[in-house]
């Protein structure tokens, strides 16, 4: 309190006026007018859901708009559009933000956990042995999607948000994000209508008795619907249960299938029935027999590999027992033994990286180089 006092006197002794903390009514347009027509981006900074806009863009349209052009134009020049941006950034309407590009090891190490989700999941999917045709196929997709995604990074960098320490209005591609955030007028609609509606229902005994007669019959209809809904409810689940007891599960039959489903008011009566036959013959049927045939066929392809493959006998010495000769695992030459090792310890160091990444690592938004603008005090490369 006593530093802001003295900061005070100083300004008043050197002739400058006290700069007021609140924004003006001309400058809550004027952010209204820019944050509806200036194009804005969407990420996230720190940790929060922000939109951004870049300095030259809003001086761009500052200068076509009314408080350019009118007949008492606040502004005429670049210079001082920048210099009134500027004010409102110092009344806290937006707020200056520096792009930071995203390093190469936060790149690899996010590719890095994604190629192992990928592989994990393909290995729970993997049913069988794959081909060498479709192999080379995978091969060929992977090698076109990984050219995509290269000439998609040279088109575009990726950069993060963080706060910057020098809060000033430049005209340049600096990024700045909107504090204003102004309230709906549809808000304000449905306030009002709420604190009406309270004080309408506690003053219901003043009401007169013709209106409260109705209210009483609207009640009464709102408690007899809610009550039919329960009872089909139950109703439907009775006559699906009988129908399959009765039918030994062959035949399914539901009353109003979407009851209970999430849609709409009149589709929750529509169809009104929704039958299945389920018996010998149908297509549940037949899935569920090509399902149980793939299972013996994979059951029978281990076994057939467990088998060995060369058993020796000695025709010679009848006496003497033959000796089984051991099993012999005949090893593709083209597959390779994996080694648990290396994948424990790719795991390993993909976890390491992913911890040593900071909170905002997902905070990066694809941007042009024409809206990049380095930071010349910053020596990244």
């Amino acid at each position: 309190m006593a530093d802001k006092r003295k900061i005070k006197k100083r300004k008043e002794e050197f002739g400058e006026p006290p700069v007021s903390e609140k924004p003006t009514s001309e400058e809550y347009a004027v952010a209204k007018w820019l944050k509806a027509n200036v194009p804005t981006k969407k990420t996230k900074f720190l940790n929060h859901h922000v939109e951004y806009f870049t300095g030259t863009k809003a001086v761009d349209a500052l200068l076509t708009s009314k408080w350019a052009t009118g007949k008492n134009p606040i502004f005429t020049t670049r210079r001082e559009v920048s210099d009134y941006l500027h004010q409102m950034l110092v009344h806290k309407l937006f707020h200056r933000a520096k792009k930071v590009p995203v390093s190469e090891q936060e790149l690899k190490g996010k590719s890095k956990k994604k190629d192992i989700e990928k592989s994990s999941k393909s290995g729970d999917e993997k049913d069988g042995e794959k081909s060498q045709a479709s192999a080379c196929e995978s091969k060929d997709t992977k090698d076109n999607k990984e050219t995509k995604d290269k000439e998609k990074e040279k088109k575009k960098r990726k950069i993060r948000l963080e706060m910057h320490m020098e809060q000033l209005f430049l005209d340049s591609l600096d990024a700045y994000v909107w504090i204003y955030d102004p309230m709906p007028w549809y808000y304000w609609l449905c306030g009002a209508l709420v604190v009406f509606g309270t004080i309408g229902v506690c003053m219901f005994p003043l009401w007169p008795a013709t209106v409260r007669k109705g209210v009483y019959y609207l009640s009464v209809a709102a408690a007899a619907f809610l009550v039919m809904i329960i009872v089909l409810a139950v109703l439907r689940v009775v006559v699906f249960c009988l129908v399959w007891i009765l039918t030994l599960s062959r035949h399914h039959l539901w009353l109003l299938p979407n009851l209970t489903e999430d849609v709409g008011f009149f589709a929750s009566f529509w169809p009104l029935y929704k039958y299945e036959y389920r018996g010998p013959g149908s297509e549940s049927d037949k899935s569920s027999k090509s399902k149980k045939k793939r299972k013996k066929d994979k059951h029978s392809d281990e076994e057939e590999e467990k088998t060995p493959l060369v058993q020796a006998e000695k025709p010679t010495e009848p006496s003497v027992e033959a000796k089984p000769i051991p099993q012999v695992e005949t090893v593709d030459s083209k597959e390779e033994p994996q080694d648990p090792v290396s994948n424990t310890d790719k795991l390993s160091e993909s976890e390491s990286e992913n911890s040593q990444r900071s909170s905002t690592d997902r905070d990066f938004e694809m941007v042009e180089p024409a809206d990049f603008e380095p930071d010349p005090k910053d020596n990244t490369t």
